[in-house]
């Protein structure tokens, strides 16, 4: 059987080189797809809007945010008021309106985030998932099943939330990242990005990558979120997961070292800031 990914080898520019390419003239917003966002509960709505500013500026032409809250809390983003900001529920009722989902940013673990949780897998049609976060714990804990019918499935757990997947410790995944990441893939038929230094990116085939760009700044509050953001957004676009996948990584990873070169950070760098920087990439302005 023929690999998805190349194994072994370091994620390059070269091999996502299609997510640089001139956009098509003629293009409109729903040509670069929608992109949605379920997370941010009570106290964790920052998740949420992190990883939507960032779906925005990688590129998605729409970007819906659905806060797993009762009401909303906000009603728009004063930074980018382009984000569309609604209850999860309205949102997970007319899922025909969404190209990729992101689920688990800032989503918390009350029966309502659970059962938005839980609706999601049943009525996403087929259409790409990342799902992180609270999206994972939900499953490691059992309050959520892979029940997720056909259709990508990308799983981004940094190494304690690996752990939880697989009933290890922490630093059992450290020890042999690889092979974690194959397992969780194998377990749940999914891609999986094991963050961290030098990240593993795995197909659902078992093939891996590993990525080197990026650098200690990433190791902040939010930054998963942001990177949910770029995956969502590139899925949402139409890349198929073999490009997307390690394209989002690749790049998360490449912003932080843009901001750095640049003069941001390490010490300091925040996730809000690699939006930006992820834009510019994208348009190979570096």
């Amino acid at each position: 059987m023929t690999q998805i990914l190349p194994t072994g080898q370091t994620i390059s520019d070269k091999q996502i080189e299609s997510i640089f390419e001139p956009r098509n003239p003629l293009g409109h917003k729903g040509t670069f797809g929608t992109a949605v966002i379920l997370g941010g509960s009570a106290g964790m709505v920052g998740a949420a809007i992190l990883a939507g500013r960032t779906a925005l500026k990688a590129g998605a032409g729409k970007v819906l945010i659905g806060l797993a809250q009762s009401s909303c809390p906000v009603s728009y983003d004063s930074a980018n008021p382009e984000l569309m900001i609604h209850k999860a529920e309205d949102l997970l009722s007319r899922p025909d309106t969404c190209d990729a989902w992101g689920a688990g940013c800032g989503l918390g673990q009350s029966a309502a985030a659970i059962q938005s949780l839980r609706l999601l897998f049943s009525r996403r049609q087929g259409k790409p998932l990342v799902l992180d976060a609270d999206g994972l714990n939900a499953l490691s804990e059992g309050a959520a099943s892979c029940t997720w019918g056909h259709g990508e499935v990308v799983m981004t757990p940094h190494p304690a939330e690996a752990g939880r997947l697989l009933g290890r410790t922490t630093k059992d995944i450290q020890a042999d990242r690889v092979n974690a990441a194959q397992s969780i893939s194998k377990q749940f038929k999914s891609w999986v990005v094991l963050k961290g230094a030098e990240t593993i990116v795995c197909a659902p085939d078992l093939s891996w990558q590993i990525n080197r760009t990026g650098n200690v700044g990433l190791a902040t509050a939010g930054s998963g979120d942001v990177l949910t953001g770029v995956l969502v957004s590139l899925l949402a676009q139409g890349f198929r997961p073999e490009i997307a996948v390690p394209a989002g990584v690749w790049i998360h990873g490449a912003a932080a070292d843009w901001l750095v070169a640049d003069g941001t950070g390490p010490i300091g760098l925040t996730a809000g800031e690699l939006a930006d920087a992820i834009r510019l990439i994208r348009n190979r302005r570096t």
